[in-house]
């Protein structure tokens, strides 16, 4: 279970969950229509691993989407900024670690069904102990979590975002910026029909049959 704390701040990212919209790469092999339907079970079992814990969402647009409703206090739902991935991130993180008494946040997407509360609890201690930066890399080179205790924008800025490089690319960045750094487990995304059968295997199962 993910403790509560009063320094800190969890935030995740999500997409407005419309049609031809969301999980687009999966939607070329299993329509549109079930692409849909896988992501918003995701998002149903993220609010599920996150109940009891007082967290923000953020959002690409209707912040009143009875899908995000159902899993985060109204309060607590924010439009992302408009541009790019790294743009958005940034102020997200900016916006929360300008707050009083919030000393550092992590932030999390909806693709990594993987992901439980004691992986997000191990980025959370990193950054109690002093760690500048925790990433948690993806299987597919990118990453699945981010945390911080001050925003640096040189690390979202000229970043190749989508690609397989955006964890060396990120990580090469904060060497040259002389930050300490710590990387977590590898994880996996839900972007390919192979990555399907994997969803059985979480615990508990994520039980999706498309239609």
């Amino acid at each position: 279970m993910i403790k509560q704390r009063s320094n800190a701040r969890l935030l995740v990212f999500a997409r407005a969950p419309c049609l031809g919209q969301v999980k687009t790469r999966l939607s070329v092999s299993i329509g549109d229509a079930n692409a849909l339907r896988l992501y918003r079970a995701m998002l149903g079992r993220l609010g599920m691993l996150l109940e009891g814990v007082d967290w923000d969402l953020w959002v690409t647009s209707n912040k009143s989407h009875e899908d995000f409703l159902s899993i985060c206090n109204s309060r607590n739902i924010h439009d992302q900024k408009e541009g790019g991935l790294g743009q958005r991130m940034l102020h997200a993180i900016s916006c929360s670690l300008a707050q009083e008494s919030i000393e550092f946040v992590v932030l999390i997407g909806t693709d990594c069904p993987a992901l439980n509360p004691a992986y997000v609890e191990c980025a959370f201690e990193a950054l109690q102990e002093g760690v500048e930066v925790v990433l948690g890399p993806a299987e597919d080179g990118g990453y699945v979590l981010v945390g911080m205790r001050q925003p640096v924008p040189e690390m979202f800025s000229n970043i190749s975002w989508g690609s397989g490089a955006v964890l060396e690319e990120t990580v090469q960045r904060l060497q040259q910026l002389g930050l300490s750094y710590r990387l977590l487990e590898t994880l996996w995304d839900v972007d390919t029909v192979d990555d399907l059968p994997r969803l059985r295997e979480l615990s508990p199962p994520l039980l999706w049959e498309p239609a």
